[in-house]
């Protein structure tokens, strides 16, 4: 399921006044899909320059918001915890479970590294794991999840290893910072773990901002790398970080990928600092010849000149109220970005990330 149903609808939950909290309403699913917004992941996700430690704290807002609110009526519940070690962000989830309220017995931990040969992925490498077995376990689990590939082939390990040494999961709550493809996976895993354990509930999956597409290809530009960038059109952005993004600069609509690589600008600014400026740079170097009109128009999610009712619909906010004005923003935002040069925006952009994020560099 990476396409969403044309009657897909957001529904308000409640939750903390600081944030945001939406769950996905479509036809078919079994499991729950959820989207948190706050200030602390608009600020992340809409800005490279957001790096190391800074990066960790801008998720713990909208971490804890979402678990009170998926716990409001089960606040003794206890939560085990897993943390799949290969390079993704640092997800606060032990610190927002203990905000929340919540009891974490056990941190559990497993290497996941994808093996490829000739471009195929044939397997996993795992080096490490320690997984503490037990019956009824909820598990949570935070991962960016582009294709699913690696997270679809660690969870049929461990739902093996559980399986084998007699436990079993009873529910496994997931944030990510995703696309439409993480539905897929966990409705195919969803019917796996019913199968192993039959008192398996569902998956909770929050994301953060919004669900995201990724690139097919390598977009209008040529400079974005199809199966990891992510993209707007196609997905369900939360009104919050679409208003976010069109309000806290200019260019912010316009980088290469709403995270980059997590891993790299939490733990390797250096890496993730040329990524950022390597992504301006190519940029540059198409900006004559690239058709600006409809990068404007991949990068917003949809074409120019829609109705209201119309772009209720590409949005899927139809369930939602009084968001005339973002419409409104978002048509002003395209008339004035239409009248911009592509080339002047990559020069400052290129120069605003190298005074912020260039003091990293030796």
């Amino acid at each position: 399921m990476t396409e969403l149903s044309a009657n897909t609808t957001l529904k308000r939950v409640p939750t903390e006044h600081h944030a945001s909290f939406y769950q996905l309403q479509t036809e078919g699913l079994h499991n729950e899909y959820y989207i948190i917004s706050s200030e602390g992941t608009r600020r992340l996700m809409s800005s490279p320059e957001v790096v190391g430690y800074e990066s960790y704290l801008a998720m713990q807002s909208s971490t804890t918001a979402a678990l009170r609110s998926l716990f409001r009526k089960q606040k003794k519940e206890k939560v085990d915890i897993l943390t799949i070690l290969r390079g993704g962000l640092n997800y606060p989830l032990e610190e927002c479970c203990y905000k929340a309220g919540l009891k974490v017995p056990n941190m559990n931990f497993i290497s996941c590294e994808r093996t490829i040969k000739d471009g195929v992925i044939t397997g996993l490498d795992i080096k490490y794991e320690k997984l503490h077995i037990a019956k009824g376990v909820t598990m949570m689990i935070g991962d960016i999840i582009a294709t699913g590939d690696t997270l679809r082939m660690c969870l049929h390990e461990i739902v093996d290893f559980f399986y084998q040494h007699g436990g079993s999961i009873k529910r496994i709550i997931f944030f990510t910072i995703g696309g439409t493809k993480a539905i897929e996976v966990m409705e195919d895993l969803a019917g796996h773990l019913r199968e192993r354990f039959p008192e398996f509930e569902c998956f909770q999956c929050v994301f953060y901002e919004g669900i995201f597409t990724i690139y097919q290809d390598k977009g209008v530009t040529g400079v974005n790398v199809p199966e990891i960038d992510f993209g707007w059109k196609g997905g369900v952005i939360s009104p919050e970080f679409r208003h976010y993004m069109l309000s806290y600069s200019e260019n912010a609509l316009f980088e290469k990928c709403i995270i980059y690589d997590g891993g790299a600008r939490r733990y390797e600014i250096p890496v993730h600092y040329e990524e950022v400026i390597g992504y301006w740079k190519d940029l540059l170097a198409v900006s004559d010849k690239a058709d600006f009109q409809a990068f404007i128009a991949e990068k917003i999610g949809y074409e120019r000149h829609l109705s209201y009712e119309d772009w209720l619909k590409v949005t899927y906010f139809n369930g939602l109220n009084n968001l005339r004005p973002l419409y409104l923003q978002e048509r002003a935002f395209v008339a004035r970005a239409s009248r911009r040069k592509l080339k002047d925006i990559c020069r400052q952009r290129i120069r605003e990330v190298k005074k912020t994020l260039g003091k990293y560099i030796i």
